[in-house]
C-alpha cells in the first residue's frame, strides 16, 4: 500500500497541474468557491457553520473548502501544499490570512490536543496512506458536539470494486470502497450519521456527502 499510496501522490499532482493548466485564476477560484458555497447550503440542516466555529479541512488540496469561509479560523492540511504552491499558481498561502497551512498527511497531523467543531474531508478520505488512522484521526479531531463531513466517491457494484482493489483502475485513489463501508468507519455509540447526500451519480461510482455529529443520544 505505501508504493500504491506514493504513486497515487505523484498522480494527484500531475493531475492538478493539468487539470489548472489552462484556467484562469480568478475565475477558477471563483467557480470553486460557489461551488463550496452551494455545498454547505446542502448541510445546514445538520450543521451551519457560523464565523464562530473552528474548522478543519483535511486533505484540502489547493483550493479546499478554506476558500469559501474567510469568517473562520481554520486549519488546513495536505501532504501537497508545497507541490501546489510551487507548481501552480492557483495556491497561495498568503491569499487567505485566516487559515494556517500544515504540509502533512492526515493521519500524522499533530494538532496538539486542538478539537474542531466541523471537521472537513473532501473527497480525501480515500487518498490517504492508512485509511482506518485516516477515519480515527477524524474523530479524534472532532470536538464535543462537533461534525465531521466527509465526501466520497463510493463504488456501486461490488465487482468494480474488488476489482480496483486488485488491478490500478483508479490509480488516483488507493482504497475503494462502497458507501456502506464507509458509513462503518464512521459509525459508533457516540456518533449520528446523516442521511447520505448525493451529490454526483455516475457509472463506477456516486459521490456522496456524509454528515456526522459527535456527542448525540441515540
Amino acid at each position: 500500500m505505501t508504493l500504491r499510496w506514493k504513486i497515487a501522490q505523484w498522480f494527484e499532482l500531475r493531475w492538478w497541474k493539468q487539470y489548472l493548466r489552462d484556467k484562469d485564476k480568478a475565475g477558477y477560484l471563483a467557480w470553486k468557491k460557489n461551488y463550496w458555497q452551494s455545498l454547505l447550503l446542502k448541510i445546514e440542516g445538520d450543521i451551519k457553520v457560523d464565523a464562530a466555529k473552528s474548522v478543519i479541512d483535511l486533505g484540502c488540496g489547493p483550493a479546499g473548502i478554506f476558500i469559501a469561509l474567510p469568517q473562520n479560523k481554520i486549519t488546513a492540511v495536505d501532504p501537497l501544499l508545497n507541490e501546489y504552491e510551487t507548481h501552480t499558481q492557483f495556491f497561495n498561502p498568503g491569499d487567505y490570512p485566516n487559515v494556517k497551512f500544515v504540509q502533512s498527511t492526515m493521519e500524522d497531523f499533530d494538532s496538539a490536543g486542538v478539537k474542531y467543531d466541523a471537521v472537513f474531508c473532501m473527497n480525501a478520505i480515500n487518498h490517504v496512506h492508512d485509511i482506518r488512522r485516516g477515519f480515527e484521526q477524524l474523530k479524534k479531531l472532532c470536538a464535543e458536539s462537533g461534525s465531521i463531513i466527509v465526501s466520497i466517491d463510493a463504488h456501486n457494484f461490488s465487482f468494480f470494486k474488488h476489482l480496483f482493489r486488485l488491478i490500478p483502475g483508479d490509480i488516483l485513489h488507493p482504497h475503494q470502497y462502497d458507501l456502506n463501508e464507509y458509513q462503518n468507519f464512521l459509525s459508533g455509540n457516540e456518533w449520528q450519521i446523516s442521511k447520505p447526500i448525493l451529490l454526483k451519480q455516475e457509472f463506477f461510482f456516486n459521490h456522496y456527502l456524509l454528515v456526522v455529529k459527535k456527542g448525540l443520544n441515540h
